[in-house]
């Protein structure tokens, strides 16, 4: 199924980024709560969670199905590759963040801080030099919709940093419910949505060149719905989910267009051969549109 009149023009600079004989392609439907998109160009495919369906699921782009790939998946949410195209998890279920190794065994990253274990890791990233950051809200530990209730014994809710050595840091502790996030192309500034306030934030903190974060910034508030996942594209701009699709802001945080989605969007993932084509995960369903830019 094709969804034809799905972009929404804000700002002219927007139609630079858009092709304007493209649709917004339906490319599943069925499942609860569809998160956490990675491609891995490797074997062309696309794995999501259906976090309260506790399974994971893969979307073959060659043949365009989709199937289960993992099950029970204790109830997973973000995924990433780190450099050397591992798939690194979130975990509500174990409450951490694991890594498949390539010949198929799990190594667990992180479960712990201080000795207390985590809340229920969201969203997680890895930077050039293998560092990975992730957010620990208590999403997955406030329902057993989405894991197990339980409490949380940090008592916070963090964005962690944990380094190739193994030292984790909480860098960042003031949030609400930090949840996704991302880095900007040239690794100088974290970005990190905060989806505990009303309005959803996107905040920006400044990293040094000696890898230190510095106080964080509104860098924009989301204007229908709430923030969620988000992802960067080579030129900057930021394409991130939202109540009434997928919202793209500029390098000033202003809105400049949609793409209107049928379902609350909420997370984001460049694809594709040409990593030009957004993967766009809303409640049950999966969308993909082809885009003039590439992530």
């Amino acid at each position: 199924m094709r969804y034809t009149d799905s972009f929404e023009i804000i700002d002219p600079a927007f139609k630079s980024l858009i092709l304007p004989n493209v649709h917004v392609d339906l490319l599943y439907t069925g499942g609860r709560w569809l998160e956490g998109p990675v491609y891995v160009p490797a074997a062309r495919h696309l794995l999501i969670s259906d976090i309260p369906n506790n399974r994971v699921l893969r979307y073959d782009e060659v043949n365009d199905t989709v199937a289960t790939f993992e099950a029970p998946s204790n109830f997973a949410n973000g995924h990433t590759l780190d450099r050397e195209g591992r798939v690194i998890s979130c975990e509500h279920l174990e409450r951490r963040v694991t890594r498949r190794e390539h010949e198929g065994s799990l190594t667990v990253l992180a479960d712990s801080f201080g000795g207390k274990r985590l809340n229920s890791p969201n969203d997680v990233i890895a930077d050039s030099n293998g560092t990975v950051w992730f957010t620990d809200p208590t999403y997955g530990i406030s329902t057993p919709y989405e894991g197990s209730r339980a409490e949380s014994e940090i008592g916070s809710r963090n964005v962690y940093r944990l380094k190739v050595d193994g030292r984790m840091d909480a860098v960042v502790t003031d949030l609400q419910q930090p949840n996704g996030l991302a880095l900007s192309r040239d690794e100088q500034t974290l970005f990190v949505v905060d989806s505990g306030v009303q309005p959803a934030r996107l905040m920006a903190y400044r990293l040094d060149p000696a890898g230190n974060l510095h106080e964080g910034r509104i860098f924009s508030e989301c204007t229908d719905g709430m923030y969620d996942g988000l992802r960067i594209d080579q030129a900057g701009h930021i394409w991130t989910s939202a109540g009434d699709g997928v919202h793209c802001l500029d390098h000033d945080g202003r809105l400049i267009g949609k793409i209107l989605i049928p379902e609350t969007v909420s997370n984001v993932c460049f694809g594709g051969p040409e990593h030009n084509r957004l993967f766009i995960t809303a409640t049950r369903s999966l969308f993909a549109v082809y885009l003039n830019v590439t992530g």
